[in-house]
């Protein structure tokens, strides 16, 4: 295990922790077609995405989501996509023949019936309803998608640099409070060997109490102090929060997708110290006992922004 220097994260090279909380924004033009993607991501127990976008281009929904997946392990990301289309508009005119056949049988009927002259030109047949009609080319949804996968990609990295940075203070502030932790440890590891002799003092005085002048008898109380003092010991507690910590240091060298694992080992290491708090009940241990809590508290709530 490599152990680390001060309270500071690893050097070049080191995996890092990530942050939940970001902010990433992405922009690109090509040809008229002018899109913007902004990402924000905040801390969430899972992976949660929603997707803003116009009506007319939601069949891309999932393609941005798909994306981002393959980037985000955990969190809850708001995906606002704005397009603005600027290109020329490409149409298509379309002729109704059989509509127009009909509009020129009617009018020769019509003017045979009233008995006049039938005089009709292709400018008064383009007039009628419908005989022409402007068709917008369909989009092609892939020219679009080229364009907002750029601006997608650009948004994305700039949201994984602010997770990465915030990811980084987290690792930070973590092997600080882990190193107090550790200080605090060892200040009741060098406690621990006089527990013994302190409860067998305070045993024999208060049987010395109750006895009053009567005398004790010391294998009596050789064996209520060993009988005592196995139920006091806080050995096996100090041994699995020691390699708790460890496995925290190691955690957090290791990097990825981590946060649930920090979470869970800070649980057993809050039971570890309560085990040891309530065993102890020492005037010395118990303040100590104070502060890894509240360290551990503290780490608790960052643990909770952790991917």
């Amino acid at each position: 295990m490599i152990a680390w220097s001060g309270a500071s994260c690893p050097g070049p090279g080191c995996t890092v922790i990530n942050s939940m909380t970001g902010f990433g924004r992405g922009d690109y033009e090509e040809q008229g077609l002018h899109i913007t993607v902004e990402i924000r991501s905040v801390n969430h127990r899972f992976r949660e995405m929603s997707v803003r976008i116009a009506r007319s281009y939601l069949m891309l929904e999932e393609r941005f989501k798909s994306f981002v997946q393959e980037k985000v392990a955990r969190g809850h990301l708001d995906i606002f996509v704005n397009i603005e289309d600027r290109r020329a508009k490409k149409r298509n005119v379309k002729l109704d023949k059989e509509l127009v056949l009909a509009y020129d049988k009617c009018l020769r009927e019509m003017a045979e019936m009233v008995n006049i002259e039938f005089e009709l030109g292709v400018n008064d047949l383009a007039r009628f309803p419908d005989v022409l009609l402007v068709e917008e080319k369909e989009e092609d949804i892939e020219d679009v998608w080229k364009v907002a996968h750029i601006a997608l990609q650009e948004g994305v990295d700039h949201l994984l640099e602010m997770r990465e940075r915030e990811g980084a203070k987290l690792c930070e502030d973590f092997v600080y409070r882990r190193t107090q932790i550790r200080k605090h440890l060892e200040e009741i590891k060098e406690r621990e060997p006089v527990l013994g002799e302190e409860i067998r003092t305070r045993l024999k005085n208060k049987l010395q109490q109750i006895l009053d002048d009567n005398e004790i008898d010391e294998a009596r109380l050789a064996t209520e102090v060993i009988l005592f003092a196995e139920r006091s010991s806080i050995t096996e507690e100090i041994v699995r929060l020691d390699s708790h910590l460890d496995q925290l240091e190691e955690i957090l060298q290791t990097g990825g997708t981590v946060g649930r694992k920090i979470e869970f080992l800070l649980q057993e290491m809050n039971r570890e110290i309560n085990t040891i708090g309530s065993k102890a009940a020492d005037l010395v241990i118990s303040p100590l006992v104070v502060e890894i809590k509240s360290e551990l508290e503290k780490m608790r709530e960052q643990a909770q922004n952790i991917e």
